[in-house]
């Protein structure tokens, strides 16, 4: 489904990222850590068309986007949510979905827009004014419901759990692994909790300094000294 071959980003004399290369598929549920400033979002904003890269290939089912703007991307099937919760505002929950799906499908579903309300336990929220009368979860679940609205194959999850306690983190993750096998979207996901992330992704992606240091289990990419020097300075040896 999403292929990136050999992405490479500079910004100015920065290399955000270098030489990236990850396939993600339609069943796959993909963690992708690192350390602050990893280039962790800078890659995500390559998929879903924000920046432009300085060299490398972005496939999305076989076709190369790369060129295409952010509406066609969404209509092909790649939605994304923001790390800071992005309502739009003066409009309702349900409004805020409409226009979200609108745009990255070209109609509206009103029948999707329920049963998405419903997954994420807004319904009884869609006619309050989302950027006002959210709590912190509501407003995740929200972004997630956003991009859920475009119908998509694959979504990109921008710390979707940050500022949540642990007990809404696991409930948080647990919605997007039912999530990911109801409505048969393939996920890659940010996150700065490892246990978190480990009790739900099989793999894990590392990037540090816009290198990807590490691609495979959680298990053994959480055990690799690469990886563990990355995040504390130490070898782990």
């Amino acid at each position: 489904m999403l292929k990136l071959e050999s992405i490479n980003v500079r910004f100015g004399g920065l290399a955000a990222l270098q030489d990236v290369s990850l396939l993600v598929d339609s069943e796959d549920m993909v963690g992708l850590v690192g350390p602050n400033g990893a280039g962790k979002t800078t890659l995500f904003n390559v998929i879903s068309g924000l920046v432009r890269p300085t060299g490398g290939r972005v496939l999305f089912n076989n076709i190369d986007v790369l060129r295409k703007p952010l509406y066609a991307r969404a209509r092909m099937g790649i939605g994304r949510t923001f790390q800071i919760p992005q309502p739009m505002h003066e409009l309702t929950v349900r409004e805020n979905l409409l226009v979200a799906q609108r745009f990255g499908t070209g109609s509206v579903n009103q029948s999707k827009i329920d049963e998405i309300l419903d997954f994420v336990r807004l319904s009884d929220k869609s006619d309050r004014n989302a950027a006002t009368e959210l709590a912190l979860t509501e407003l995740k679940a929200l972004e997630v419901a956003k991009a859920l609205a475009i119908q998509p194959k694959l979504l990109l999850l921008d710390e979707v759990l940050s500022g949540l306690e642990t007990a809404g983190k696991r409930q948080f993750m647990q919605m997007l692994s039912d999530l990911h096998w109801r409505f048969d979207v393939g996920i890659l996901i940010i996150e700065h909790d490892i246990e978190t992330i480990s009790s739900v992704c099989k793999r894990v992606c590392v990037l540090n300094f816009g290198k990807l240091i590490a691609d495979g289990t959680a298990d053994a990419v959480f055990k690799d000294p690469e990886v563990i020097k990355s995040y504390t300075g130490e070898s782990g040896a």
